[in-house]
């Protein structure tokens, strides 16, 4: 695959991205079926076959379970890796907390460094819980995340937006925007749009609709899903969560063949 840049974050990442949520949390996911989560092994192999397969982008966060301790422990080569992961939500118990103040971004942001061993964050997203612009104008996160990014501890940072206006002013005043983007949900269109007019790098989320865009989930299948997205001017990558090599396999030569001479989209 040929790789993309991340916009004004000057990170070059590969256009499908692995979406970790799988190999941590099976409890209040909303994919078609049921998984269990793999073992050691599986992971390892998993990750293997990806960086084998072209590629280089790893999605996770503090709310998907034991994702980031799972990955720091079995990642290869670790430093050849792009890690996106979160703030703002935790898993526990069974459900989803909240907490956008300074100190607990700050404390996560340490925590997801010693998680995955890493002496930095590549991208640090806030995991919205719904009402964007409540986050952005009235929490302390966005303020904190440029004062850790200042102190070399994260090199970008960004919002994964649940709104319009989120997306918009995340793409004015941040360096990445993680936006949905699939043939049944548009609404974040003009927002890919504008990161594309301004360089901004953009990370796509649902792009498959939770698997709902497979065939034998009732939809109009990978393929198409993935061409709408690529479709995008400005699409730096789509993360695709996925413990089933074959899936990976095919989802990689589906993206190199939609994306062969495409630049940076």
């Amino acid at each position: 695959m040929e790789m993309r840049s991340l916009g004004v974050a000057g990170i070059a990442v590969s256009p499908l991205g692995l979406g970790t949520v799988k190999i941590g949390r099976n409890q209040q996911v909303k994919y078609p079926t049921g998984f269990t989560l793999p073992d050691d092994a599986a992971v390892r192999d998993l990750l293997h076959l990806a960086r084998d397969l072209g590629i280089n982008l790893i999605d996770t966060a503090p709310a998907y379970g034991s994702s980031e301790e799972r990955l720091g422990a079995l990642l290869p080569g670790r430093n050849d890796w792009v890690i996106v992961t979160k703030v703002g939500e935790i898993f526990e118990r069974g459900y989803s907390e909240f907490d956008f103040s300074a100190a607990h971004t700050r404390m996560s942001v340490e925590r997801s460094l010693r998680r995955l061993r890493r002496d930095h964050l590549d991208v640090v997203l806030v995991h919205s819980s719904g009402d964007d612009l409540a986050i952005i104008q009235g929490e302390e996160v966005m303020a904190e995340l440029e004062r850790l990014k200042q102190a070399g501890l994260i090199r970008a940072y960004g919002m994964s937006t649940k709104s319009l206006a989120g997306g918009n002013w995340i793409v004015d005043h941040t360096d990445v925007v993680m936006a949905t983007c699939n043939p049944t949900d548009t609404q974040d269109l003009p927002v890919i749009a504008r990161a594309h007019a301004q360089g901004k790098g953009v990370l796509v989320k649902k792009g498959l609709m939770s698997g709902h865009a497979d065939s034998s989930a009732g939809g109009g299948g990978v393929e198409e899903a993935l061409r709408f997205v690529f479709s995008q001017a400005g699409v730096s990558s789509v993360i695709v969560g996925t413990i089933n090599p074959d899936h990976l396999r095919q989802n990689v030569a589906l993206v190199e063949r939609i994306t062969v001479g495409g630049g940076d989209g």
